[in-house]
């Protein structure tokens, strides 16, 4: 597989390299292949806490019969959004 990568991109994958952190810039790549996976996760993680939160804001108000005028898909989409 062959990459490009900005002028800027290479400058900091080099730089990693002569940290002597890694051995070469494909370790540099990998590792930040992993490190966005990772983040990606997290912020999945993040987002769907945030909607059992509301979801459980939700329940204990429809149990003291307190209701608002948004859907389901309504609060997906606020939560997507954030």
């Amino acid at each position: 597989m062959h990459i490009s990568l900005t002028p800027e991109l290479e400058t900091k994958v080099k730089q990693k390299v002569a940290s002597g952190f890694y051995n070469n810039a494909s370790e540099v790549i990998r590792d930040a292949l992993r490190f966005w996976e990772k983040n990606e996760e997290l912020i999945q993680y993040m987002k769907l806490e945030r909607l059992r939160k509301r979801l459980l804001i939700g329940a204990d108000q429809a149990k003291q019969g307190e209701f608002v005028e948004q859907s389901v898909n309504e609060i997906v989409s606020e939560i997507r959004n954030a």
